[in-house]
This record gives structure tokens, sequence and C-alpha cells, in this order.
């Protein structure tokens, strides 16, 4: 045959007429199956696969016992308690004011939302209201906690879907906030700010300023990472659909937050049992309906506005005054008198290693931290030390529900699915 022509057929060797004729031509048969050309059955079952505890993905923390059919999870296992330090146990050998640096580390993106929900129950059994001032001050602290909380949050999961752009903006503006709390607290992350009755010190000089410079560079960065996730195809398709959780499976498993919120439940803590001045202010509370990975993102990214409205209000509204209570049962004289006075250093050491006196008896507290509700049941025998410290963190209930989250989705759906719950190891230890 000629090359180029439209006659596929293979021209016979003037030396082969005997040869059978081609396949289609007159008095050809058509050859019988050869049994070794049949594709032999695969031999398919099912894979199991460990996800974590050392893997990225997992903030090395949690075990993911996964069963796949190709890509497809077919069952997993969440298993938690990895990062173990216990602290319930810790806060029952040490005294009630010593436990705020374990509170620090419940969840160590936002430790100032911590240090409020526990000093708050301590304060309830105690019958001590702290002054205005410090009612004030702990709202906008907390609120800036978070908002880092969040940053972390979002930047993280953008990152774990190739974002890194984005990841990168938002722990910019995650560390201008870092500094200002710095300038407040001493310390960049564990702070250890809060005290029972009010709080280690005022807000130093220029601190307003520097907050409002802050806020005005972390709402410059959400507007950039707005333009690169929100209407991003990429982004859109990996979290539209996601680890859908409705309203009635996330009120079953007691789901509150940003978490919550996104299913569509309509409870948050500051609003609907309000403490300290939250009346006083100012806001909205986020509700979303579709309960997917992107409700949780799109829910977060606003509540980062309405922190910052908050945050702004307490400036304009924060009244002068005392920051800790004047009852030399509870706070810590000056230091300037216990330098100078018997009596004040007889306070200090007495407080230091009796610790306060909390009346015997029991009180669950609860809070919005950057999850959700954080509750502390606490009981007391009278003591200079609790005798029993519960935490009740929010992401329990939400690591509960995740192994139905990513059961029926792909293999790389647990990644985005896992990021948008936002598990702090430290609030899992159990």
């Amino acid at each position: 045959m000629a090359f180029g022509s439209h006659d596929t057929r293979l021209e016979r060797h003037p030396d082969h007429d005997d040869a059978p004729p081609l396949e289609g031509e007159a008095g050809a048969v058509a050859p019988a199956p050869d049994p070794a050309d049949e594709a032999p059955a695969l031999d398919t079952r099912q894979m199991d696969l460990n996800l974590g505890p050392s893997h990225p993905a997992m903030h090395g923390t949690v075990r993911m016992v996964l069963k796949l059919e190709g890509e497809t999870v077919v069952h997993s296992d969440v298993q938690i308690g990895y990062l173990h330090r216990g602290f319930e146990k810790e806060s029952e050998n040490v005294g009630w004011t010593q436990v705020f640096p374990y509170t620090d580390r419940l969840n160590y993106v936002s430790p100032l939302l911590n240090n409020i929900g526990y000093a708050m129950a301590v304060e309830k059994m105690l019958g001590v209201t702290i002054p205005e001032r410090a009612q004030w001050i702990r709202v906008l602290v907390g609120e800036l906690s978070r908002i880092t909380d969040h940053l972390t949050c979002i930047g993280a999961s953008a990152m774990e879907l190739g974002g890194f752009s984005a990841f990168l903006y938002f722990l910019r503006a995650r560390e201008e906030l870092y500094k200002v709390i710095e300038t407040c607290t001493g310390a960049r992350l564990t702070q250890a700010y809060v005290r029972i009755g009010g709080l280690v010190n005022d807000l130093p000089a220029g601190f307003a300023e520097h907050t409002e410079r802050a806020l005005v560079e972390t709402e410059r960065l959400m507007a950039d990472v707005d333009r690169m996730l929100t209407r991003n195809r990429i982004f859109y398709d990996r979290m539209r659909g996601i680890g859908t959780v409705g309203r009635a499976e996330a009120v079953t498993n007691g789901w509150t937050g940003p978490c919550g919120r996104a299913s569509g439940v309509d409870y948050d803590v500051r609003r609907d049992h309000p403490y300290y001045v939250y009346p006083a202010l100012d806001w909205d509370v986020v509700i979303g309906s579709a309960g997917d990975n992107y409700e949780r993102y799109l829910v977060r990214m606003e509540e980062l506005v309405q922190s910052m409205r908050i945050v702004r209000q307490c400036f304009a509204k924060m009244p002068a005054g005392p920051v800790t209570v004047n009852d030399p049962k509870v706070a810590l004289p000056p230091k300037v008198e216990v330098y100078n006075t018997i009596e004040a250093m007889v306070n200090h050491f007495e407080l230091v290693f009796a610790g306060i006196q909390v009346p015997a008896g029991e009180v669950y507290s609860y809070t919005e931290a950057a999850n959700g509700e954080l509750g502390f049941f606490l009981v007391s025998d009278g003591s200079g030390r609790p005798w029993k410290c519960r935490v009740r963190p929010p992401c329990i209930p939400l690591m509960g529900t995740v192994g139905r989250m990513v059961q029926g989705g792909m293999l790389a759906d647990i990644v985005p699915t896992f990021g948008s719950v936002n598990m702090i190891g430290g609030e899992c230890d159990r």
C-alpha cells in the first residue's frame, strides 16, 4: 500500500498466494478466541491505611485508621490521645492560680480565651465580680486571641490545599497581633495574663494605637486572601460539598462555635449566655447553612470582621479604673507594699504558699472560645488547690464526628475536612 492512501488493508506478498484470505474478504473465517487473550480476574480487596499520628496533615497528634477501596474511604476510625499531658490531674496538684500555665496550653493558638474561661469559673465559686475595666480588657484581649486562632485555621487549611501564599499572608497578620499581645502580656504565645480576680497589669501606653495599626494590616491581608481563595475555582471545588454536617447532626453531636454555626446552629455563648460586657457591644453572630468545608471557611472569615468590630468598640467604651479586685484573700498585694510593709509581705506569702482558699462546692462555667463552647467543671474541698478540675473542650465533639464526615469521600478530601474543624491537640488531651 502507498503511504497516505486510505486503504489500510495489508497487501499480500506475491509468493504467498496460498495464504488464507484476510478478515473481511470472501472466504475469510473469523479466528477462534485465544483463551490466553482473556483478562484474568483481578484479586481486589480493601486497603488498610494508617494516616498519622506522625503525618503533617494530622498535626502530629491524631491517628486515622482507614479502610480504602481505591481512593474511596470506606471506614475511618479516628483516634485521639497521642498528645497526653494530663491537664486535669496536673491541675489538681497545684494551687488555683498555678493552673493558668496549663490552661495556656489547652489551645496554644488562643491561650487568653482559656485563661478567661478558667478564671471566670473560679471567680464564680468565690462569688467575686472583677472590676469593670478588667471585664472590658478581658473581652478585648480575648477577641484578639480569637482573631489569631481563626487566622491560623484558615491559613493552614489553604496551605494544605496548595495555597501557600494565603498561609504566609495570614501568618504575617497573626504575627502583627502577637506583637500587640506581647506588649501587653510580656509573652508571645503562652501569656498567663489573666489572674483570679482580674489581670496581671493594665494595658500599656500606646496599646490602642498599636492594636489599630495591626488591625488595619490584618484587614488589608484579609482582602488579599479573600481574592485568592473565596472565588478560586480549585479551592471552591475542593471545599464545597465536602465534609458536610447538617444542623440536626451537629446538634446531636454537640457542635458549637464556627463549625456548629456553619451547619446552621444558631448558638453563641457570648449572646445566648452573656458574660462580662458583651451585652453592651454591637456585633453579629455569623450563621451559615451548608455545613461543608467551604461554609466553615466563610463563617471564620466573617467572624474575623466581627471580632475586630468588638475590639474597636472596647477601646471606645472602656472606662478607667482598677484591673483587679481589692481583696487580700484573692489578689496579691502590689509589689511596692510587699517590699515595704509586713502586712503585705505576710499576705503575699500566704497566697503563694497556701493558695486562694476557695469555698467548698462545685461549679460549671462556660465561655465562647475560638472553636466553640469551652467549659470548666471545678470542685473545691475548701483548700488552696482544686479537688477536681474537668474541662469540656470544643474540639472533642468535633473530632467525634470527623470519622463519619470523611467516610464515603476521597482520601484527598480528608486533609481539607480535618483542617476545617481546626483540631487542637491540647484540647483533645484525655
